[in-house]
């Protein structure tokens, strides 16, 4: 039994949610590992972030951004609308945790305190999940012609660095 590990890293952009198409990256991985047969786990550390398996659909709207994902942002923000202000629709923030991002001495959160107004990306996050696993089998990835899989950012209240785990197993 042979394990490896890989860390990948997105910068997001801000003011909308974003999407990284991480199959090639994935195929390079499981190809690199020299694995035929075993299991590769994909997951992320972040609570406003999900892995998401789903069809590449190769049609995009005038922003770049793939019908599939464009109609999933729309359809989720039916039962999940923006945060816009302080105690509204969504109690997150409560102020024991406004109290601990400002004790967490992050100037950001200080100074801009509705940067934390992201409660319904931590739903979507949640709904869909932080990570994902798939098979392997005679050196592939077993995810059909069409799958691919996603690195979503749910929170788009700023640009950041985000991070991807891979873990892949087997003999």
């Amino acid at each position: 039994m042979k394990s490896m590990f890989k860390e990948l890293h997105f910068q997001t952009e801000g003011r909308k949610v974003t999407y990284f198409n991480i199959k090639d990256k994935i195929d390079d991985f499981v190809s690199i590992c020299g694995i035929t047969e075993g299991i590769l786990a994909v997951q992320t550390p972040h609570t406003t972030c999900s892995v998401i398996f789903e069809e590449m659909v190769h049609d995009f709207d005038e922003n770049g951004d793939e019908y599939l994902q464009v109609d999933l942002n729309h359809q989720l923000e039916k039962i999940f609308p923006p945060q816009t202000a302080f105690n509204t629709e969504y109690n997150y923030p409560g102020p024991k945790h406004m109290a601990f991002a400002k004790a967490d001495g992050d100037e950001t959160y200080i100074q801009h305190p509705e940067l934390l107004l992201n409660g319904p990306a931590h739903m979507k996050g949640s709904l869909l999940g932080a990570s994902e696993v798939f098979v392997i089998h005679e050196g592939r990835l077993l995810t059909g012609s069409w799958g691919s899989i996603y690195f979503v950012d749910w929170d788009y209240n700023r640009p950041r660095e985000r991070k991807c785990y891979l873990m892949i197993v087997g003999e």
